[in-house]
């Protein structure tokens, strides 16, 4: 009788009889900030702000315009176009926006479900940089890009940026990107856990890579010991990704949410 107990309570805990062993606790990790994107127009100015044009390839054509980025039925939609503005020079206008001085964060988990477009020149990006850059301009205190995305491609990009890789350009050791296949036209979601000793890259759960503060690491090597903000763009054309195809535009990727947690 005692053994018939004993079995009985071993099959409890295992999950005897429900066909299936129970699945082993994962780590506890609270949720600290979040957009759902529920409130259609304007991305939440509370949370968020547009990401000014500039020189860099990503940023030349961004613009505050309700064309560009705005949310409908639950998404985020952040559009690269051909420019109808007369008032403005450029040819293209994309969507950009950032959590600068809104929302930053040191050590954490971030995830970010969002579904890629595909052109000539289309350049869409998940990405995080220094609040208040502790060591200097880019890339001196660095930069973690969470996902990109270039033309027509399968495959994503996850890479950083330091003086270490980019300036010193020790790139093998060790390794600071990595490609990963995606679900294409369907919402990914892409992910960042971020520890004090490593980053670690995420797509749809799955590990991707991860990328250590060595051994006696400074500023140059491991810069990411200060508080980062989120940006998300549809970047079109420059030197990375190449022309930009006027005939593939619009293109946009939707997001249908951000989500951020502390352990």
């Amino acid at each position: 009788m005692k053994q018939i107990v004993i079995i009985f309570f071993a099959c409890l805990v295992a999950g005897c009889g429900t066909g299936k062993v129970q699945d082993k606790p994962q780590e506890e990790w609270d949720l600290i900030w979040q957009d759902e994107f529920e409130n259609e127009g304007k991305p939440n100015p509370a949370k968020w702000s547009h990401s000014p044009r500039k020189l860099a390839d990503w940023a030349r054509f961004c613009t505050d315009s309700d064309a560009t980025r705005f949310v409908k039925d639950g998404k985020l939609h952040l559009r690269g176009i051909l420019n109808t503005n007369k008032n403005d020079s450029v040819k293209y206008n994309t969507g950009c926006i950032r959590t600068t001085d809104k929302f930053s964060f040191k050590y954490g988990k971030i995830e970010v479900k969002a579904k890629l477009d595909k052109g000539k020149g289309s350049w869409p990006a998940i990405w995080m940089m220094p609040q208040d850059p502790e060591y200097g301009g880019w890339p001196h205190s660095g930069e973690i890009d969470i996902m990109e995305h270039l033309n027509y491609d399968t495959i994503v990009y996850q890479t950083l940026h330091t003086n270490y890789i980019d300036i010193q350009e020790k790139k093998d050791y060790p390794p600071y990107f990595t490609t990963v296949p995606f679900q294409v036209d369907a919402y990914n979601v892409y992910g960042v856990e971020w520890y004090p000793n490593r980053l670690d890259f995420f797509v749809n759960g799955k590990k991707t890579f991860s990328y250590p503060k060595i051994e006696n690491a400074d500023s140059k090597q491991w810069p990411f010991n200060q508080e980062f903000f989120i940006i998300l763009d549809q970047a079109l054309g420059g030197n990375w990704v190449g022309s930009i195809k006027d005939e593939d535009l619009p293109v946009e990727m939707l997001v249908d949410w951000v989500r951020v947690y502390k352990r």
